[in-house]
């Protein structure tokens, strides 16, 4: 339990800060955090920070980036993980442009879920957003589809100006698909980038532009995963919303502690706290676990996006 009575049993990997896209929230121009190390922490610490985790209680990972699926070795991790007593999920996060090729290889290793971005549907604003090609990451979506994980969710992150005429033709395309679209704030994330808080576009507004084309509907149960998202139906699917800004309880719930790509455990994403774990990784202090414990002990009630939030480095880097 954290000091407000939530119970920790939710652990975020992020196995990289690289990624073989740039996306405009998430990498500013510039970043080149893995210059020294390509990947900070070995297969091996990261197995061992899981194995910790898993005695003190953890049941739920997911490996996210940067883009996870750029490490030669996430196939390896992910089977290690799955393999550990006490794992219950284990889900991973991408940009999809590797399924084509790993969704089988994934499944069959033990990953259960799969959350791939998914910002339009219109091939230029993709690559405006991303940097990469659109087509490709359909195909990802398709091998994802095929090779029958548990859930196949699609996020998309709301820019004022950029995306939001896309907001109906992606729920539309997941309807179609069966995959839960879900649609989240901009957080302030993205220091001295070109998106800013201009660019703010709220679920609420993103509800009301669905609900003036097809009926939305509130769905009674959580049909999808661990996380924040509310599910509504829309055309006898799901889609979410993720509303981290505008949702005053949305921290009420959380479960999840954030292990960055160079090794800190992070209570919070909208807080700047981190405990550094390579220490113990090292046995040059405490115990992993001690380290855990402090996490938990140290996660705050809510985050601080609302109150004037400085970024301190950008989401590749503390993973998604």
């Amino acid at each position: 339990m954290d000091p407000f009575g939530r119970h920790i049993d939710y652990l975020r990997i992020s196995v990289t800060d690289r990624c073989n896209e740039r996306c405009l929230y998430c990498m500013p121009e510039g970043y080149k955090g893995w210059a020294q190390r390509a990947d900070h922490l070995t297969a091996d610490e990261i197995l061992r920070i899981v194995e910790n985790s898993t005695a003190l209680g953890f049941r739920k990972f997911r490996l996210t980036g940067g883009e996870p699926l750029v490490r030669k070795d996430i196939v390896e991790i992910a089977r290690r993980i799955w393999e550990l007593p006490g794992v219950q999920t284990l889900g991973i996060s991408t940009n999809g442009l590797l399924l084509k090729e790993l969704a089988v290889p994934l499944k069959q290793a033990g990953v259960r879920s799969v959350n791939i971005s998914l910002d339009s549907l219109d091939a230029a604003i993709y690559q405006k957003l991303t940097g990469g090609r659109l087509e490709i990451a359909l195909e990802g979506i398709a091998a994802a589809a095929a090779a029958g994980f548990e859930v196949v969710k699609l996020n998309c992150v709301l820019l004022r100006g950029i995306n939001e005429d896309q907001i109906v033709p992606l729920a539309r395309f997941g309807a179609t698909l069966g995959m839960p679209v879900r649609f989240i704030e901009l957080m302030p994330l993205a220091s001295g980038g070109p998106i800013h808080d201009g660019h703010f576009f709220s679920i609420t507004e993103a509800m009301e532009r669905l609900a003036s084309h097809d009926p939305l509907e509130l769905a009674n149960d959580k049909p999808h995963g661990h996380g924040p998202a509310r599910y509504y139906r829309f055309r006898g699917a799901h889609v979410g919303f993720i509303g981290s800004i505008t949702c005053a309880d949305f921290c009420k719930d959380c479960n999840k502690l954030r292990l960055t790509a160079d090794g800190k455990l992070r209570p919070c994403l909208g807080r700047h706290g981190e405990i550094d774990l390579l220490p113990a990784l090292r046995g040059e202090t405490e115990s992993i676990s001690h380290a855990i414990h402090e996490a938990i002990a140290n996660k705050p009630e809510n985050h601080s996006f609302a109150d004037d939030f400085q970024v301190n480095r950008p989401m590749t880097a503390i993973g998604g």
